[in-house]
């Protein structure tokens, strides 16, 4: 077993009080999250935990070393800190500093969640963001309220330049995925009816 799934696996033993703890890969490391909040990681042998404000002092008082990760040759320090032998030792300490992290991370992913914008789910540019504030949907929840093909209608309705992408794209992104990644059976499903629909609206326009 390689130091980092030691590492991992002390990790989920020392911080078992706080929740199941899963992992996956992440930095050339891997991250451990509870419910699908990441609140530390573990790389190269070493867990380093997501700093918040209410750490922020402990980190500076005990001096503890930043995560470093190399991006395009230069190295670059994430907000992940090492937990060194000492805090290992002091099982009270070390448990009440991850429950924070994790608490800050909770909050971080709410309120980044309250402030997203279209344009921020997967597939989803300005323009489109703009296009679809035209047709009068302006937020993530009128978009999976109303949904792909409804608001592709909307969207074709006042640009006819509109193609099956722009379809697949707002399925993706109601999706939280690439489309790419939709399911072949979701993709075929969408061909067509966006097949169905475009030779209807041609009927409706010669009518």
């Amino acid at each position: 077993m390689s130091q980092s799934k030691k590492q991992i696996e002390k990790a989920r033993r020392q911080l078992a009080e706080l929740g199941e703890i899963e992992c996956r890969s992440q930095f050339g490391g891997y991250s451990l999250s509870i419910e699908n909040v990441v609140f530390a990681l573990v790389a190269e042998g070493e867990l380093y935990l997501r700093a918040c404000e209410q750490v922020k002092p402990y980190i500076v008082e005990r001096k503890m070393q930043p995560l470093h990760f190399t991006k395009r040759g230069m190295p670059v320090a994430l907000d992940y800190y090492r937990v060194d032998d000492p805090l290992w030792k002091e099982h009270g300490q070390l448990v009440a500093l991850s429950r924070l992290c994790l608490q800050g991370a909770r909050q971080q992913r709410t309120q980044k969640q309250q402030n997203q914008r279209l344009k921020d789910l997967p597939n989803l540019t300005i323009r489109i963001e703009t296009l679809l504030r035209q047709v009068g949907i302006s937020t993530i929840a009128m978009l999976k309220e109303q949904g792909a093909r409804r608001c592709w209608l909307k969207l074709y309705a006042s640009n006819n330049n509109l193609g099956i992408n722009v379809l697949f794209a707002l399925e993706g992104a109601i999706a939280g995925r690439h489309y790419e990644a939709l399911p072949e059976s979701v993709k075929t499903e969408l061909r067509q009816w966006h097949k169905e629909t475009l030779r209807r609206w041609a009927r409706q326009q010669k009518s």
